[in-house]
C-alpha cells in the first residue's frame, strides 16, 4: 500500500482563533512543509519548525511517521499548494496556496490541480491507495465546502474545545464573498472547492477519483477533511466504494458526527482506538486530552496496523519517533528560530 500525503496551505488557517497546528502563528505556513520532511526523513530538514500545538501536543506526522516505519508503507508527498518551501520530494500537479475563503476567488489553482491530480491517480501502479492530508485551517474550508454543497455535517477541530461557530461564521462570510447560499454548489465540486475550499481538498479527491477509474483500492485516511474529499468524490458524480478512515479521537468528538456523514456519503467508515490511554508518552496522553485527534493520515495508518495487528508495535515506536524531532533540553524543542530572512519583525 502507498500512503500519499497531500501538503498544501490556506490564508484561512491565519484568521485568529481557527487553527492549532502550530504553536508560533508566525510559523505556521511552514507546518505542511514541515510535516512532510517529518514523513519522509523523521525530523525536519528545512522547515523551521516542529509543528505543535500552542500546549505542545506533537503533529500527527510524528505518530505516522512511527506507523510508516513499522508497516513499511511507500510514501509519496504531493505540492498541494505549498506556501512554504519543503526538502521532501514531492510531485507537483499545479496547485497554488489558497486565499481566504472569505475573498472571492481564494483557489482559483483548483479545477486544474484536480484534473492534474486525477491524471496523476490514474497513472499509479498501486493496487491500494492511502491519501492523507496536511493543511492548517483545513477544517473550516472543509466546512465551507461542505455548506456549498448543501451538505448536513459539522467539522471536527485540533483544539480540545471545537471553534465551531467562529468557523460558521467564517463560511458564512465567504459564501456572501462569493455570492453563494448553501447548496448551490451540489453537484459541481470545481466550484464549490475554488469558492470555499483549498487546494488540498481539490487533489486529494482528485487523486481519488483518478485511482478509482482504474480500479485502485482508496482509503481516505483522516478526519473530517477527508470525509469533505469525499463528498467531493460524490459530488463528482463517482460511486465507486470509497473508504475513510479514522481516530476514534474524531469519532467522539461531540462536536460531529463522523459516522452519520459517512453512512450519508457512502463511506465505508473504519474507526481505530490506539490505545493511547495506556501509554505514557506526551504524544500520546495529549491526543487522549483531545489536542489534534487526526491529521497527515493517522487514522488510516492506525488502521492498517489494527489489521495487521501491529498497534502495540505502532505505540512502542512513537517515543523514538518523537525523540527524533523534539529537543526535550530546549524548551520541548518545538518552536526553534527561524532562519534569517524568514524572521517576523
Amino acid at each position: 500500500m502507498r500512503l500519499i500525503l497531500c501538503a498544501g496551505s490556506t490564508r484561512t488557517a491565519s484568521i485568529d482563533g481557527i487553527s492549532a497546528a502550530g504553536a508560533n502563528p508566525t510559523l505556521l505556513g511552514h507546518t505542511p512543509s514541515a510535516d512532510a520532511e517529518i514523513l519522509t526523513y523523521g525530523t525536519p530538514v528545512r522547515a523551521p519548525v516542529v509543528p505543535v500545538s500552542p500546549t505542545g501536543c506533537p503533529t500527527p506526522a510524528v505518530l505516522t511517521r512511527a506507523a510508516t516505519e513499522v508497516l513499511d508503507l511507500d510514501v509519496t508527498v504531493v505540492d498541494a499548494g505549498l506556501a512554504k518551501p519543503t526538502a521532501a520530494p514531492t510531485v507537483t500537479v499545479g496547485a497554488l496556496a489558497g486565499d481566504d475563503i472569505r475573498e472571492r476567488d481564494p483557489v482559483p489553482t483548483a479545477p486544474g490541480a484536480f484534473a492534474a491530480a486525477r491524471q496523476f491517480g490514474r497513472a499509479l501502479p498501486d493496487d491500494e491507495l492511502l491519501l492523507a492530508e496536511t493543511v492548517p485551517g483545513g477544517t473550516t474550508t472543509a466546512l465551507g465546502v461542505l455548506q456549498a454543497f448543501g451538505e448536513d455535517a459539522t467539522v471536527s477541530s485540533s483544539f480540545p474545545e471545537n471553534p465551531l461557530e467562529l468557523k460558521r461564521e467564517v463560511v458564512r462570510e465567504g459564501l456572501a464573498a462569493s455570492g453563494l447560499e448553501s447548496g448551490d454548489c451540489a453537484n459541481d465540486p470545481h466550484e464549490a472547492v475554488r469558492r470555499m475550499g483549498d487546494p488540498v481538498l481539490a487533489v486529494v479527491a482528485g487523486i481519488a477519483v483518478g485511482a478509482l477509474e482504474t480500479g485502485t483500492e482508496v482509503t481516505l485516511g483522516g478526519g473530517t477533511q477527508l470525509l469533505t474529499a469525499g463528498a467531493v468524490v460524490r459530488h463528482a458524480g463517482v460511486d465507486d466504494p470509497l473508504s475513510l478512515a479514522t481516530t476514534s479521537f474524531v469519532a467522539a468528538d461531540p462536536s460531529t458526527d463522523i459516522r452519520a456523514a459517512a453512512r450519508r456519503l457512502d463511506l465505508d467508515l473504519t474507526v481505530t482506538d490506539p490505545g493511547f490511554s495506556s501509554a505514557d508518552h506526551v504524544a500520546m496522553n495529549r491526543y487522549t486530552l483531545g489536542e489534534a485527534k487526526e491529521g497527515v493520515g493517522l487514522g488510516g495508518v492506525l488502521a492498517l496496523a489494527d489489521e495487521r495487528d501491529a498497534l502495540a508495535a505502532v505505540r512502542d515506536a512513537i517515543p523514538a519517533a518523537y525523540a527524533a524531532v523534539v529537543d526535550e533540553d530546549d524548551d520541548g524543542g518545538l518552536a526553534p528560530e527561524p532562519p534569517e530572512g524568514e524572521r517576523g519583525p
